[in-house]
């Protein structure tokens, strides 16, 4: 009489049933569909730990939400706006950039905003999350979701969150360094970034780059011809975000982390040598 063959994972239940990949018994229960007969639960856990994560086209993770890092940066520039609202310009002054030196009335030599020390370098990011205007923070957000959740999807959170906050850290650069007694606030000079790293991925992937180029060319006239508004930070943030850009999108694939992180961590440098030269600068 043959011998009773009973699952590997559950001994007192007889089967004919075999693994396809093992040749173990299985039961109904730890029977899992294959393209070819039934496989065992550890065989399928072994081959999806073997099989390779999905990758957006920049090499990132694949995420279940492509749009989050998006969100919550709106949300972030939502709820400072409303801070501001609540509290008023003291909070403008206190987040904004600038960086002043001079006498005052009673002959007292001193400093303020980001020459007043490191201790206030925060405004360097701080004032990218700042709004004052219902338009301005308007434009601003709709420009961040248009332009930003189509990227946040291509790049893969992590690259897509450094793109943006190093681009806003190279508009503030080109701020101190052009216009450093000027208070400028606002997302401009990230979103600028963005604009720029559309434009490299489009020209990328050989999409049609006119649409892009003209609301480039728009925005870019906007800038040098509507009051109040700060050129340096734009231009700024968008060399920076065009720069860190061509570094994603043309990274051999061999070496594609290292291009990638170290073209991001080049730009960052450089953002902060301009800045410490800038304030040098004001402070001499």
């Amino acid at each position: 009489m043959d011998q009773a063959v009973c699952c590997y994972r559950h001994p007192d239940r007889e089967t004919g049933i075999r693994c396809t990949r093992c040749d173990r018994p299985i039961c109904p229960e730890c029977m899992v569909n294959a393209s070819v007969g039934f496989q065992c639960p550890d065989c399928v856990n072994e081959s999806s730990r073997h099989t390779a994560a999905p990758r957006t086209v920049a090499g990132g993770t694949v995420a279940a939400d492509p749009f989050l890092i998006t969100k919550i940066l709106i949300g972030l520039n939502i709820a400072v706006f409303l801070l501001v609202q609540a509290v008023g310009d003291r909070l403008v002054y206190d987040l904004g950039l600038y960086a002043v030196c001079g006498n005052d009335p009673f002959g007292q030599h001193g400093c303020i905003g980001v020459a007043q020390g490191p201790d206030q370098w925060y405004r360097l990011i701080t004032s990218a999350f700042l709004h004052q205007a219902v338009l301005h923070i308007g434009f601003n957000m709709l420009s961040l979701w248009w332009i930003g959740a189509p990227l946040e999807r291509m790049l893969g959170r992590a690259r897509y969150l450094a793109l943006y906050l190093v681009s806003a850290l190279g508009g503030s650069a080109l701020v101190l360094l052009l216009a450093p007694s000027s208070l400028t606030l606002g997302a401009s000079g990230a979103v600028y970034g963005l604009f720029g790293a559309t434009a490299v991925f489009m020209r990328r992937m050989r999409y049609d780059m006119r649409p892009v180029l003209i609301l480039l060319a728009l925005n870019i006239v906007f800038t040098f011809t509507w009051a109040d508004v700060s050129w340096q930070g734009h231009i700024g943030g968008l060399v920076a975000g065009t720069a860190i850009a061509i570094g994603m999108a043309y990274a051999p694939r061999e070496r594609r982390d290292l291009v990638q992180w170290g073209t991001t961590a080049a730009v960052l440098m450089v953002s902060i040598a301009l800045s410490v030269i800038a304030v040098a600068q004001v402070t001499s």
